[in-house]
């Protein structure tokens, strides 16, 4: 339990830091802010396939599991951020699509984990 915490607190902090790059990249370039979108699933898959991907290496089992849980529990926590931050608690389209991606790059992680 502790190695989870500490890989969804990995994930998390790795979320904000290529967040926060981007902020940068769109306030000082003229790329388009069309890119927010793909970019923050790109950066929220990524966080969650390394986060997956380092506690299935060092379960060395059930790596689709142990991923899938984290890109739960990390989607339910950007969720609730989220809905907090936007005053609305509301599941759209665009949000369920996010949280399957997150599920699915949790457990593509963690299969590479436990296969790496």
């Amino acid at each position: 339990m502790k190695n989870f915490i500490r890989e969804l607190i990995i994930a998390v902090l790795l979320s904000v830091i290529l967040m926060f790059i981007l902020s940068i990249i769109l306030s000082s370039t003229s790329v388009s802010e069309n890119i927010i979108k793909p970019a923050t699933i790109g950066i929220v898959t990524l966080s969650l396939m390394i986060g997956a991907f380092r506690i299935s290496k060092s379960k060395k089992e059930k790596g689709i599991l142990n991923g899938s849980i984290l890109g739960i529990i990390y989607m339910f926590i950007l969720y609730l951020i989220s809905s907090f931050v936007n005053f609305e608690f509301s599941l759209s389209i665009s949000s369920i699509i996010m949280i399957v991606i997150g599920i699915i790059g949790g457990a593509i992680g963690g299969i590479i984990g436990v296969n790496f």
